[in-house]
């Protein structure tokens, strides 16, 4: 159900198979059209993977929309984005994987949620640099 009022939303952005920065641009797009009006967005970066072996680096960005949905709204519409793009499961349990596109919620004004498929802020996103570098580039 959506709000009326406007709400930010910082997601960060990662590919390691296939063209990577046409498939962040291409992801941008769609959450520009779904999820709502990108304000900011990172420059592309490329990383090592993080957390499993891979000869892939990846590239990673971070935007922040304006968005009028919810929490959960963003987490669907961005998992039917990755999955649009060729993504065909999440990262469970710590095992994580080449893929060609992965959208996660980083921070979403200043709300906190804890359910099973959806924390934020983003637990891991201190310890990941191929977030945070991003990150800081667009945050007030």
């Amino acid at each position: 159900m959506k709000s009326e009022e406007l709400h930010r939303v910082f997601l960060s952005l990662g590919s390691n198979l296939g063209d990577k920065e046409a498939n962040i641009r291409k992801a941008i797009l769609l959450i520009g059209e779904r999820v709502g009006l990108v304000l900011r967005q990172s420059s592309l970066i490329s990383t090592e993977p993080w957390g499993f072996e891979s000869d892939n680096r990846f590239v990673n960005a971070a935007v922040l929309c304006e968005t009028m949905l919810s929490p959960r709204e963003v987490l669907l519409a961005t998992q039917q984005i990755e999955r649009e793009l060729g993504r065909t499961h999440k990262s469970v349990g710590g095992h994580y994987a080449d893929r060609l596109i992965d959208i996660d919620i980083l921070l979403y004004d200043d709300l906190r949620v804890d359910e099973p498929d959806l924390q934020i802020p983003h637990p891991l996103m201190l310890k990941r640099d191929f977030v945070m570098i991003p990150l800081r580039e667009i945050r007030d």
